[in-house]
């Protein structure tokens, strides 16, 4: 009966918010407390949400203070290089904009963390898709497949996990899987460039002083933390999303600048505002430096990750804003992403604990173990590759590494599949579970990028899908799994 209510309760909340009828943070909250009712443990709930909310806190935190601390970087100018470089290669082309996308979630993905690989790719790409009219799923979408295929990293957390739940060496779980995942960061490259084609026939490809006159400038703030959202200025495509939805926008200038609608001192196509008024170029190698030392922390596990962005946030503000009025404006242009994003992170308590608490998790991940065919038993690394592709999307990476990997480990083992091949098969699914209501993260993308989450649901399972597909194909093929 619990795992009929487990995946009757997933599947609800799928549709529910995939159709629009219901809030991302409503549908978190108010369905699992309907289904711990109907499971006749209604008068527990509040035991389970605050265990829920007791795990969550830590990320709830992270995210908190990473969103104050990187939109105070990206106020101040750190990654004006990084965004000047992208909007070079891209121009005004669709197919660039879609590739570029994609390679810069890759490359900022390195620092193993999804929050910022998100905030900085959104800030960097945002306008350029706004301004040319875009699909900002495609964005979302791009970016969420990357950064999955990039969060097998070591210090990314899957690795990790499926290395202490099985007892093993990380560095020999990920290494022989670098091929693997290699062949699928260049199926996301491959998916880019076909979306992005599509787009290009569909937008046709722009000359700047074409985008620039399109429509008149308007008084919008930009990016990260800073509202302005126009519902009205969305993406032709349907799906694309705009609104309030699970993202920003306010509408309100906090004089951050203007997003895409100015060109640069050499005619070229600006995502962010070069004159605005909180740049400190004289503070640059300061906050390089800073960040450099706070990734490197991170990585090294020097201190707690919540710890680390707490410190961060509060020394770029001190340094960069000593003045305490400047400060309380960079808190209040950024306060609107922190509260959505940390009430998602805490609607998300809600959903686990009562998922958790209820054993419906138990019950799926033992009804789906004791339906493996008899005769998959040699093939349970395929199987656990399989079966990893929905259920990180539909758990925490908690609850499948440590929950689900370990049975499945004991039943490859029990057929002669040694745990290294059944933990690296584990990792196959996460360019899908980047997109999962459970992964705080990813309403850090949606938010940024004001894209409603159905939307971004809709239209990135089948492409994740996919990719996770391939780099069990390409594990399978090379003989790692």
């Amino acid at each position: 009966m619990l795992t009929i209510l487990g995946f009757a309760m997933i599947a609800t909340f799928l549709v529910l918010i995939m159709l629009k009828k219901m809030s991302p943070i409503a549908a978190l909250v108010l369905i699992p407390a309907l289904f711990c009712v109907f499971v006749g443990k209604g008068g527990k709930l509040g035991d389970y949400v605050l265990d829920g909310v007791t795990s969550l806190a830590p990320t709830a935190a992270m995210l908190m203070f990473a969103i104050v601390y990187f939109g105070v970087m990206i106020d101040v100018g750190l990654f004006d290089p990084i965004v000047r470089g992208i909007l070079k290669f891209c121009k005004a082309d669709p197919l660039r904009i879609v590739v570029g996308t994609a390679v810069l979630a890759a490359i900022v993905s390195l620092d193993g963390d999804g929050s910022t690989t998100f905030m900085i790719t959104v800030s960097a790409m945002y306008p350029l898709y706004k301004r040319l009219k875009m699909s900002l799923v495609v964005m979302t979408g791009v970016a969420a497949m990357a950064n999955g295929v990039m969060n097998t990293l070591p210090w990314g957390g899957p690795t990790a996990r499926a290395a202490t739940a099985l007892k093993l060496n990380a560095s020999d779980i990920f290494v022989p899987m670098i091929p693997a995942l290699a062949v699928g960061l260049l199926g996301v490259l491959a998916l880019a460039y076909v979306l992005g084609r599509r787009e290009r026939k569909r937008l046709g490809v722009l000359t700047l002083d074409e985008v620039l006159v399109e429509e008149p400038a308007e008084p919008e703030t930009a990016l990260v933390g800073a509202g302005g959202g126009d519902a009205t200025k969305r993406a032709r495509t349907g799906g694309s999303g705009s609104g309030n939805g699970s993202g920003s926008g306010s509408g309100t200038n906090t004089g951050t600048g203007t997003d895409a609608e100015l060109p640069g001192a050499d005619g070229g196509f600006q995502g962010l505002d070069p004159h605005r008024a909180t740049l400190r170029p004289k503070l640059y190698w300061f906050n390089a430096l800073l960040t450099v030392t706070l990734l490197t922390a991170m990585i090294m596990e020097w201190l707690p990750i919540p710890v680390l962005f707490l410190l961060g946030a509060a020394l770029a503000l001190t340094v960069n804003f000593p003045h305490m009025p400047d400060q309380k404006a960079r808190l209040g242009a950024h306060a609107e992403n922190v509260l959505n994003v940390s009430g998602m992170v805490f609607a998300a308590a809600v959903f686990t604990g009562v998922l958790t608490g209820t054993g419906m998790v138990d019950h799926m991940a033992t009804w789906l173990v004791d339906n493996i065919p008899d005769g998959m038993g040699p093939h349970m690394a395929f199987v656990t590759g399989v079966l990893s592709i929905p259920l990180t999307y539909f758990m925490s990476n908690d609850g499948f590494y440590f929950g689900i990997l370990p049975v499945l480990a004991e039943a490859g083992q029990a057929h002669g599949v040694s745990s290294l091949e059944i933990a690296r098969a584990s990792l196959v699914g996460q360019p899908l579970h980047m997109s999962s209501p459970l992964v705080p993260a990813v309403y850090v993308l949606v938010g940024m990028a004001k894209v409603e989450f159905g939307d971004h649901t809709r239209f990135v399972v089948k492409w994740a899908a996919l990719t996770s597909l391939v780099v069990l194909g390409a594990g399978i093929l090379f003989g790692i799994i």
